[in-house]
């Protein structure tokens, strides 16, 4: 029994402690992914805190992997473990039945499960943690309670510092499709012999109290965003392929209207790309951007900017040294995607990613921008 127990609280502990650092790897993965469930369920409410919840469900998924291992308070853990085990195998169950979303997220992009195979793991998980929770009276702490402390209150510390580090910069390891050295062209295209989803992208508003949903080629007449509120957007699918790109809904389009993805991706050269998303803060970054911008012009290249804010938000509101760039707009996911740091800073030659940098971390790209010949 002492050898299927301790055996019971290594899978467990591990399996917490692997996917907390997974996950904190990206917190905003998580984030978004948790609003995509709360979109689903009519939570707008609680989008803005989904950060929030991100950071604390990951470092507790840590701490209490931990806990288990060096079987510290195994009433109190077991508890909060079989709880959480069962609201993460009912998000499981759901996305399964309903399809929505199709992954659930529980590693992060680094390894990506489908709902399925997210439910199955969860299964197994509730499995084990009943066990425990069964046997809890019979785990022994492996070492004195000072230590035990000790072992969770670092683990705690190490685990948010973590999660601090990859918010202001960005993931140590990038797991997503905007990866250094990726060409973004090639990440777009479906892979040989594919069958791409047929979807169309539908939007609901409330307008006078009612809702009223349209496709996005047939906007009503009267449409502006004092009378059409609380926006939602649903791809809709029409029929199912067997297959997708990494890449999905990188559009630039000018000022014009006019899509000029492929001839910018195309162009030959060096390029410097800044991704802002809205609910950017100003800061130190804005001098050292500024520089930058300085500096990428006199190495021959056209700084632009990326985003999904609309031409009336950043009317008075765009950072000084944004004013004189090229502006393009681009998907607000696309942008989430690409720029986990509000901005991000790319560095490309013709569509190839040569590199990518934080806000925080704008002095190494100066460095770097300086250093091409």
């Amino acid at each position: 029994m002492k050898i299927f127990i301790n055996l019971a609280r290594f899978i467990v502990g591990v399996l917490f402690i692997f996917s907390g650092l997974v996950k904190a790897n990206d917190p905003l993965g998580l984030s978004y992914k948790m609003q995509e469930f709360f979109e689903l369920w009519g939570l707008h409410a609680l989008n803005d805190y989904t950060l929030a919840f991100a950071v604390l469900m990951i470092g507790f998924e840590i701490i209490a992997g931990v806990a288990i291992l060096v079987g510290w308070k195994m009433n109190l853990f077991s508890w909060l473990l079989l709880l959480l085990i069962i609201f993460f195998t009912f998000l499981t169950g759901y996305a399964v039945i309903t399809g929505k979303p199709k992954e659930c997220g529980c590693f992060g992009d680094c390894i990506p499960l489908t709902a399925m195979q997210s439910f199955q793991k969860d299964l197994i998980l509730l499995a084990l943690i009943v066990f425990l929770f069964a046997v809890r009276k019979k785990i022994r702490p492996l070492f004195s309670t000072k230590i035990n402390i000790l072992v969770l209150f670092f683990s705690a510390i190490l685990s948010f510092a973590f999660m601090w580090y990859t918010l202001l910069h960005l993931p140590v390891v990038d797991c997503l499709p905007y990866k250094k050295g990726k060409s973004i062209i090639e990440q777009s295209k479906i892979p040989p012999g594919a069958i791409p989803d047929s979807t169309v992208i539908t939007f609901e508003y409330e307008k006078n109290g009612q809702k009223v949903e349209f496709t996005a080629d047939k906007f009503p007449d009267d449409f502006n965003d004092s009378i059409y509120k609380n926006p939602r957007r649903f791809d809709k699918l029409v029929r199912k392929g067997n297959a997708e790109a990494k890449i999905k809904d990188f559009t630039l389009t000018n000022s014009d209207g006019i899509v000029v993805t492929d001839s910018f991706l195309n162009a030959p050269g060096n390029k410097l790309v800044f991704f802002l998303r809205d609910g950017y803060s100003f800061g130190d970054w804005l001098v050292v951007a500024d520089a930058l911008i300085k500096q990428a012009r006199q190495q021959g290249m056209e700084p632009v900017l990326v985003t999904s804010v609309s031409k009336e938000q950043l009317a008075g509101n765009l950072p000084p040294a944004f004013a004189a760039l090229r502006i393009y707009t681009c998907d607000a996911t696309a942008i989430k995607t690409a720029a986990r740091a509000n901005p991000t800073v790319y560095l490309l030659n013709k569509d190839i990613i040569q590199g990518k940098w934080s806000y925080a971390d704008l002095d190494r790209a100066h460095e770097e921008i300086k250093s091409i010949k």
